[in-house]
């Protein structure tokens, strides 16, 4: 047990799991989890939008690296909180895939700095609206919240495909080595979860990670040769494209896109505090949704994207049952410094994509589990809510079969139906209304778990990742 540990049980009020602080030695491989298991999508974004505009790789750099700096920022706000911004729970931020098409089509046609411009004054309006969006719960019941995160986590699992596979051009793409890899990867984190002690099952997505990408040396499955060229530090400076541009046309795609966000971002936060045990009401909503809009402002000075949740790391939350927000902040500390050290970001996006797609697979698949728990709390003996979750799947997986699906539409339709987590969100909102009405009361938040003892009886741990008591076998 830790010397935090022993000095707290002398308190008279034991810390919640989530407040709970690990010793150092516990605090950065814990956060480095969480940065692995997010990085891939910080990069990728920029990575992506980059080559949709035609920039050359020196501004993509430039991309990548503030999109990196601004997550470290972001998540520092989101778990350590600064007055009545930020929800001070184990939260990872970062930039979504739901900008992607409105950033490139709005850079194509006005340039980036509109794209920037329209950034900062989404953030903005959000930190503006959040409490008036958070008053909302009251029509986001289990039924709608858990088909909503279930949809979140189940969607974005085809995206570990492409890590595991490869990219199409690559002689390799798909090889049974690079499955084999991927799948041998999730059964070592299988065989920790069921075998290894506390102590260190705590630790087995990291393990997963760098013993998946030993083996993957051998078989030539890593390629660490952009760590060579990169910089050893680097200065992330505030409107590298130029000075922000306010265009009505920018900002309007990305007003819709920013909504969709803040109904990622609500899910994801109730996801979060059914895992750790805290109530999650309004006034937790408001906080998070704050810290959404200042980070997405800062992100448009930065010459980064809007911002959300990242749910894979909810799944990690669960699986590590360490619960500590300062775990998180740790991993805001180091994209920080990954973001001012270009050189460490190049070693973290060269880590082999078949142990990164097997971990993404345990990730999402955790995430999409948590929503069908939150959803059984429904009443399903009423076949409407039956009703309610087959429709909002199936909107909600379409896009993700058939990306071109909603091609045909009109621009702002086309950007929130093609994101499978807004148009599946948006069915279960919609269809919850028309079968069972408007809920008169605020719905049950989530009761806190283990706020009145040091440690949380359903994992055996006290949010440092410390247990007094090794988890059963069984």
């Amino acid at each position: 047990m830790s010397i935090f540990t022993r000095t707290r049980s002398r308190s008279t009020k034991p810390r919640h799991p989530v407040d709970t602080v690990p010793p150092l030695r516990h605090l950065i491989p814990l956060g480095l989890q969480h940065v692995i298991v997010a990085y891939s999508g910080m990069v990728t974004l920029p990575l992506v939008i980059g080559l949709g505009v035609g920039l050359s790789p020196a501004q993509i750099t430039t991309l990548v690296t503030a999109n990196v700096f601004v997550s470290g920022i972001a998540t520092l706000l989101q778990t350590l909180g600064l007055f009545n911004i930020g929800v001070r729970l184990p939260i990872v931020m970062g930039s979504t895939f739901t900008g992607i098409t409105p950033a490139i089509i709005v850079g194509s046609e006005s340039g980036l700095p509109a794209v920037f411009g329209a950034t900062i004054v989404v953030g903005i309006i959000t930190w503006i609206i959040a409490p008036w969006f958070a008053q909302l719960t009251r029509y986001f019941p289990p039924i709608v919240t858990g088909t909503t995160i279930a949809i979140i986590g189940f969607s974005l699992l085809p995206k570990t495909a492409n890590l595991i596979a490869g990219s199409e051009s690559a002689p390799n793409h798909g090889a049974p080595v690079r499955l084999a890899l991927a799948a041998g990867t999730i059964v070592l984190v299988v065989v920790l979860e069921r075998l290894a002690r506390p102590a260190i099952g705590r630790f087995a997505i990291l393990i997963a990670l760098i013993v998946g990408t030993l083996v993957a040396w051998p078989l030539g499955l890593t390629n660490f040769s952009a760590t060579k060229s990169a910089p050893i530090f680097g200065v992330v400076e505030p409107f590298s494209f130029g000075a922000p541009i306010f265009v009505l046309s920018a900002i309007l795609p990305m007003l819709i896109v920013q909504v969709v966000n803040m109904v990622e971002s609500t899910g994801d936060t109730i996801a979060v505090g059914q895992v750790v045990g805290r109530k999650v009401g309004p006034p937790e909503i408001a906080r998070a949704l704050r810290a959404d809009g200042v980070g997405t402002a800062i992100a448009g000075v930065f010459s980064s994207f809007t911002f959300v949740t990242f749910g894979g790391n909810v799944g990690l939350v669960s699986i590590t049952r360490v619960m500590s927000r300062y775990v998180v902040a740790t991993a805001g500390a180091i994209l920080v410094i990954i973001g001012l050290m270009p050189k460490l970001g190049a070693v973290v996006a060269s880590l082999p994509g078949p142990v990164l797609g097997g971990i993404g697979v345990v990730m999402f698949g955790t995430l999409g589990a948590i929503g069908i728990k939150f959803m059984l709390e429904a009443d399903f003996s009423n076949p409407r809510n039956h009703l309610i979750v087959a429709i909002s799947f199936g909107f909600g997986l379409i896009p993700v079969g058939a990306p071109d699906f909603y091609d045909q539409l009109p621009g702002p339709m086309q950007t929130v139906l093609s994101s499978g987590i807004a148009a599946g969100g948006i069915a279960a909102f919609l269809l919850n209304l028309l079968l069972n009405g408007v809920p008169r009361e605020q719905p049950k938040t989530v009761a806190p778990v283990g706020a009145d003892s040091p440690t949380d009886p359903t994992t055996g741990t006290d949010g440092t990742g410390d247990s007094p008591e090794p988890r059963p076998a069984s």
